[in-house]
């Protein structure tokens, strides 16, 4: 039996149900929503609705930051002028952890880790403020400090996609031999930044905006589109999702690697000359600590140790939740052990959501086929 089907255009008059009653009014569905809501429910809580809900998780702890912060110091949170000046001066100061945090966000998404971003920072940042190198002017630096950080990445992805070497392994090597190298060409002192155009970077504002945090914003604006828009994006999901399935589809995952590790280089040197013109100078002590908070921000943010998962917006709502923490802690002359043990529970709670949630991804059950 053929069913016939209404005109296309025609309007249609209440529903009527199966048993013959009385039609049902307009918005009554007998009982069950209509199919984009329940379309809507169900991508909100499966899986491709995860980023949005933790993305807005973490704005809200980021507001309730702030309102505490207002709480406790209304004298420079309800003060305009004081506000904006301290918003930006926490922006800035989370410029370089943030280039690196997006960096990071690459590389582990793509299946690895870098525990000598930090180190590279620091052996960048004395690089490209030696005597020889400040005589060829800020582009010399510049360029230095880039190519440096690039180099030392690509030995990383050398060392890993093409010498077999564990990620955690080789990274660590990295780390422990860029800092000394840093501390050997350094002699342990610090390098003076005589180099007008450097000093000034910091203090730099365009429409009232730090040059440095614009620099901030613009990776990751380049680090979005690169991820959710390129095929180098796509390739960095699928090698770290499933290697085997992506070597089987064809993308060479040795050079994929690679380029991966070069472009957390890339982002230790562009960290490097963040904390350069910050403090007007190069330093082996530049950057101690920072792949603990690039990794901690890129976590908080959503990205999978496991690889494979990841968002650079969540990554950066991540850097700007513990920017904010480090600025409350310091406004409430609070001790800095208690501030890491704070962030500690933090990372520790972020994994174990991490944890509980692929389980249950494992153990929900497969959605029915068509007929």
């Amino acid at each position: 039996m053929t069913e016939i089907l209404p005109e296309r255009g025609a309007v249609s008059g209440p529903e009527q149900p199966a048993d013959g009653g009385p039609p049902r009014p307009e918005g009554d569905h007998g009982g069950k929503a209509p199919a984009r809501e329940r379309g809507f429910a169900a991508w909100w809580r499966g899986d491709a609705g995860e980023p949005v809900r933790r993305n807005s998780a973490l704005i809200v702890v980021l507001l309730a930051l702030i309102a505490f912060a207002a709480y406790r110091r209304p004298d420079v949170y309800l003060d305009p002028d004081r506000a904006i000046s301290n918003i930006m001066t926490i922006l800035t100061q989370a410029s370089a952890v943030g280039v690196l945090a997006v960096g990071m966000t690459f590389v582990i998404i793509g299946g690895g880790i870098d525990l000598s971003v930090g180190s590279l920072v620091g052996l960048a940042s004395v690089w490209c403020t030696t005597v020889a190198t400040q005589e060829f002017g800020m582009l010399g630096i510049l360029f230095t400090a880039v190519t440096v950080g690039t180099i030392a990445g690509l030995v990383n992805g050398l060392l890993i996609a093409y010498g077999r070497m564990v990620a955690f392994i080789a990274t660590l090597a990295m780390m422990v031999a860029a800092r000394g190298l840093a501390a050997q060409i350094s002699n342990k002192t610090t390098q003076l930044v005589s180099v007008e155009g450097i000093n000034g970077l910091a203090e730099s504002k365009i429409l009232g905006i730090p040059l440095l945090v614009l620099v901030f914003l613009g990776v990751v604006v380049i680090a979005w589109v690169l991820l959710n828009r390129t095929t180098f994006g796509r390739r960095t999901v699928a090698v770290g999702g499933n290697l085997e399935a992506a070597r089987l589809a064809g993308i060479n995952v040795r050079r994929q690697t690679l380029l991966l590790y070069a472009l957390s280089g890339l982002c230790c040197g562009i960290a490097a000359i963040i904390l350069v013109s910050l403090s007007n100078a190069g330093a082996s002590t530049h950057g101690e600590f920072y792949e603990l908070d690039a990794i901690a921000a890129a976590i908080i943010g959503g990205t999978a140790l496991a690889g494979g998962r990841g968002t650079i917006v969540g990554t950066l709502l991540g850097v700007l939740v513990f920017a904010m923490i480090t600025n409350l802690f310091i406004l409430l002359n609070l001790q800095v052990e208690v501030q890491n043990i704070v962030k500690g529970l933090i990372i520790i709670g972020a994994v174990l959501v991490q944890q509980f949630r692929i389980g249950g991804l494992r153990k929900r059950p497969a959605a029915p086929k068509a007929a």
